[in-house]
């Protein structure tokens, strides 16, 4: 089907999605580190402001670093009615599509757990749990639902999985610290992984991607595949299926600010709050960009972002083995420019080769 300037191109990848994954990617590898390395030089009261967001927030408390991690999980759930769900409806077999979607978990797992240094075999503790882990089993709990349920049935499991966080966390005693205890390391979600999850936590006592915040992460995965559903099977006016992301992430933004008074935004545990406010703010951020990228064939103006969001996993774990400020001091010395900026167009450039060549990371 052609797509036009209001119209969905409903059998091609939509651009949106790989250039808000892009945006998002970006600050990961480099861009954040260099607002924040302009900040520290400049002094620039307007820099610090953005400096001071790209920060993670120690415990209770949103900055839009905070961000990063989930409008990724957001955005993989979200092309689950473009794969999984077309598929089924094409008469896939289910059972196949299950055997995938866990495979692909499992892998996921494993990589994040290489990227931790489990090849390195010099004796030390391994941390299992990891961001790529996260995404991984968030996404195939939302694949899961995606593939055996109906729409009905996904909102009561995303549902389910928000309220049933809450009420462990609220309810159920920690030992040697009673129920609804957030303090760091007194949580359900710390005992959890100190006495179940192997190898080395994070924080010593607690780790921010253990096992009990993967519940949550799959209400998370399933809100993004609401959205992708949206883009897919909503209005056929481009504009109207904007808005819609628009108005629906408003509202996520209020009902997670509510939220809020009783069971306080903590991205360390992923509580259910902090899943509806980063909820909000991807569908808010998809909607712009669903606005502005998507209707034509080609990226367009979008092409730098499309470039590195096309292979995010390929430079997230390239950059957790090739020093990229250390490379960018020899190749690029004669251009004089900072490292961190030499670094992240090292993996630009590199992102654009295997984009031009149309290699591709396919986990």
């Amino acid at each position: 089907m052609t797509g036009t300037a209001s119209e969905v191109p409903r059998t091609r990848r939509l651009v949106s999605l790989d250039a808000l994954r892009g945006l998002d990617m970006l600050v990961i590898v480099g861009g954040g580190a260099i607002l924040r390395e302009l900040a520290r030089t400049t002094e620039h009261p307007a820099l610090q402001a953005i400096a001071h967001q790209l920060e993670h927030v120690e415990w209770h408390g949103f900055r839009f670093y905070d961000l990063v991690f989930p409008l990724f999980l957001f955005l993989s759930g979200a092309t689950l009615p473009l794969t999984v769900e077309r598929r089924v409806a094409a008469g896939a077999s289910r059972v196949l599509e299950t055997r995938a979607a866990l495979r692909r978990g499992l892998v996921l797992v494993a990589l994040g757990a290489v990227y931790n240094g489990a090849l390195r075999l010099d004796g030390e503790p391994v941390r299992v749990a990891s961001v790529l882990g996260r995404i991984g089993l968030g996404w195939t709990g939302a694949a899961l639902a995606c593939i055996w349920l109906s729409l009905r049935g996904q909102v009561a499991v995303c549902l389910s999985v928000l309220l049933g966080y809450w009420a462990m966390l609220a309810w159920v005693p920690v030992p040697g610290f009673g129920a609804g205890d957030l303090t760091p390391g007194h949580t359900l979600t710390d005992w959890f992984d100190r006495e179940f999850l192997p190898g080395r936590l994070y924080k010593g006592d607690r780790d921010p991607e253990g096992l009990l915040g993967i519940i949550p992460s799959v209400g998370t995965a399933l809100m993004g595949a609401f959205a992708g559903r949206w883009l897919v099977h909503g209005p056929s006016c481009r504009g109207w299926r904007a808005l819609g992301l628009v108005g629906a992430g408003a509202f996520a933004l209020a009902v997670a600010g509510l939220w809020d008074r009783w069971l306080p935004l903590n991205k360390n545990l992923w509580t259910s709050s902090f899943a509806v406010h980063c909820a909000g703010w991807s569908a808010l951020l998809l909607g712009v960009f669903h606005w502005a990228c998507d209707g034509d064939d080609r990226p367009g103006l979008a092409l730098p972002l499309v470039v590195v969001g096309t292979n995010p996993i390929t430079i997230y774990l390239l950059r957790g083995f090739v020093d990229f400020p250390a490379l960018s001091e020899v190749v690029l010395n004669p251009l004089r420019i900072s490292p961190l900026a030499g670094a992240l167009l090292l993996e630009w450039l590199l992102l654009y080769v295997l984009y031009r060549r149309r290699w591709f990371l396919r986990v």
